[in-house]
């Protein structure tokens, strides 16, 4: 049976009188309408008091899983002790999360911190544009790197809309909002993922500044890089002179410490972090190359790139970020054994229960991170996925776990987050209650 959520249709029809839409991120409108109250661990409760094993985890900062004792208790500390924002000078925090940053990510001489992923996505693209000296940037179909007028383009689009598999070659520009100037188009070219060919013509044909993309392509489930692809990327940058754009603000501290980087031994010019680098709280980070983060603070005037905000390095949320990655500092070895183990145990018992029941279904994973796509194969784009995958299904599927108390964001191809707050217990339920769907579905 569905969910009784009376108190949180009461909470939407509130929030709509005084909110557009009733939620504050657009993202967030989703059936069923559910007003999540508190979480602990790997459990999340809603208005109507239903709880939930949660695998969405707010998009999934949670790598440490909701309200981390550790984390929580830094920030309490901090506030017993009166730190304040000041917005003048500097404060020893931010300089300790610069340097732990420093320390763990491969490609990060300097860093600088703001407020969210968009931001610091933002600043990346002016910080390469300011030292090249070019405009254009390339951006792959599917992906998700942020909210502003650079990036907002192609996220889940239909063939209808984008037409048939192109390469080499590169996609009409689809913006994900309204109030984009025309003028702005000009400058962004959107390709497939694993397509080194389309990024070979884009530079052969525009004044490219920057290639911006996840090393894993994780807004649209786990559609990881094809052997040499990143390889190839780097190669094209070094020898073009583009700037190369890791937006890590998915993957970065979820797979590992150093970020997907320090996995594949791809590094980049520029990387960006968020997420899971202060477990739940409000940070955004950019670091890089010491002859491009300078641009921060060129002697030239015409070159220097602005970044300011008066909650960027905000004391609370830097704590945050320094108590999660001490704590992943502390135990790193075994936390990731954990949970790339838990990932092994929810990927394998997946397998088994779409087997058992004769669906095709194909469950792609990096560590902790996971979807199901109901297709034969592990894509490699997003013209695979909108061709082959069941977006039917797939919505379905999620809708049934949710009333089964098994929280994955009801949207197709959505990634699906383990925490370290999960159990194997956890894992078990979970794959006890996909059996309850689908037999559910089975008989409709």
């Amino acid at each position: 049976m569905p969910l009784n959520l009376k108190q949180s249709k009461k909470i939407f029809t509130s929030n709509r009188k005084v909110i557009p839409g009733g939620v504050v991120s657009i993202n967030r409108a989703i059936q069923p309408e559910i007003s999540f109250i508190r979480g602990r661990g790997s459990r999340v409760w809603d208005a109507d008091d239903h709880e939930y094993i949660d695998y969405h985890g707010a998009f999934s900062p949670y790598l440490l899983g909701h309200c981390d004792p550790d984390v929580d208790q830094a920030v309490k500390d901090g506030i017993d002790d009166n730190l304040s924002l000041m917005g003048s000078g500097t404060n020893p925090w931010e300089g300790e999360l610069a340097a732990l940053m420093v320390k763990h990510i491969p490609s990060v001489d300097k860093a600088m911190f703001a407020n969210s992923g968009s931001e610091v996505t933002y600043a990346a693209i002016r910080l390469a544009r300011s030292y090249t000296g070019r405009k254009g940037v390339i951006l792959m179909q599917g992906g998700y790197n942020g909210w502003h007028n650079d990036v907002a383009y192609n996220i889940m689009n239909s063939v209808d809309q984008i037409g048939p598999y192109v390469s080499p070659g590169e996609y009409p520009l689809k913006p994900i909002t309204a109030g984009i100037p025309d003028n702005i188009l000009q400058n962004i070219h959107v390709i497939n993922y694993n397509d080194l060919d389309s990024v070979e013509l884009m530079i052969k044909n525009f004044d490219i500044a920057a290639i911006i993309l996840e090393p894993i392509l994780q807004n649209i489930g786990i559609v990881k890089p094809q052997p040499g692809y990143l390889e190839g990327l780097r190669n094209i940058c070094d020898r073009q002179g583009v700037i190369l754009i890791f937006d890590e603000v998915k993957t970065g501290f979820r797979h590992a410490l150093g970020g997907y980087q320090s996995i594949c031994g791809v590094l980049p010019d520029l990387c960006t972090f968020g997420k899971a680098m202060a477990n739940g709280y409000p940070i955004g980070a950019i670091g890089g190359k010491e002859a491009i983060m300078h641009y921060l603070v060129h002697e030239d005037l015409s070159k220097r790139v602005l970044i300011a905000g008066t909650y960027n390095g905000h004391p609370i949320p830097t704590l945050a970020s320094i108590a999660t990655i001490k704590k992943l500092e502390k135990n790193e070895k075994d936390s990731y054994a954990r949970l790339y183990a838990l990932g092994d145990k929810m990927q394998r018992g997946l397998e088994a229960i779409f087997s058992e029941f004769g669906i095709t279904a194909t469950i792609a994973r990096q560590g902790s991170a996971f979807c199901v796509y109901f297709m034969d194969h592990e894509p490699i784009h997003w013209h695979d996925v909108s061709e082959h995958h069941d977006f039917a299904f797939d919505t379905k599927y999620r809708t049934l776990l949710i009333d089964e108390g098994i929280y994955h964001f009801p949207m197709p191809t959505k990634q699906g987050s383990i925490s370290m707050a999960h159990t194997d217990k956890d894992i078990e339920l979970t794959l006890e209650k996909t059996r309850t769907v689908l037999k559910k579905m089975q008989d409709k």
